[in-house]
């Protein structure tokens, strides 16, 4: 087990060292080496996805729903290490492939690690990632729902990312905004199901 990753850069450079140590990396041997704190980083992997042009492919909303909530559940019942399905923890880039995106993705990172320190820290301690664990169960299966609202699964992706960079960072104050932009897109959406 690896010590506590408390920011991005430090996740990106730990992945990089996996990836230089075995010449390539999977994804089940990053979740595995993050341990507890890999909830952090699926849950910001999501949330990009949910915010990026993918999110405009039918479908992809209920898709990542699943996604969140193995994740969500399964952190819930106390399991150390994510099960995800073998097929995905098998995928795997090799070293240049993961270099090559670290480098892309490192100069932002480096700016969003300068705005995000470890503060308001009960709500991302242990009861804090219970409790958004538990929100992401209620978003997960109110998600479908989010398909039917122009960029409302877009927003929610954006929470999702944000909550999981303050897992990851310690950074309670971004998992308030996060809690708060989340409230926001709730009310839209059953604003306009009324």
């Amino acid at each position: 087990m690896v010590r506590e990753l408390r920011n991005l850069e430090q996740l990106f450079n730990h992945i990089a060292a996996l990836a230089g140590d075995q010449g390539q990396v999977s994804l089940g041997v990053v979740v595995e080496s993050v341990g507890h704190r890999s909830f952090g980083p699926l849950l910001l992997v999501i949330g990009l996805t949910l915010t990026s042009p993918l999110s405009g492919i039918p479908g992809m909303a209920s898709i990542s729903a699943a996604f969140i909530l193995l994740i969500a559940v399964q952190l819930l019942i106390g399991r150390r290490y994510f099960w995800l399905p073998r097929w995905l923890l098998e995928r795997s880039l090799s070293e240049a492939q993961v270099l090559k995106g670290l480098r892309w993705i490192n100069p932002p990172a480096r700016f969003i690690d300068g705005l995000t320190r470890p503060r308001l820290t009960l709500l991302v301690s242990r009861m804090g990632a219970y409790l958004t664990a538990a929100l992401c169960v209620c978003i997960a299966l109110v998600m479908p729902m989010f398909e039917l609202v122009p960029f409302s699964a877009s927003a929610i992706g954006v929470a999702l990312a944000a909550l999981g960079l303050a897992l990851v960072a310690q950074d309670g104050l971004l998992a308030l905004i996060a809690f708060t932009v989340i409230g926001a897109t709730f009310g839209l959406v059953i604003f306009n199901a009324l």
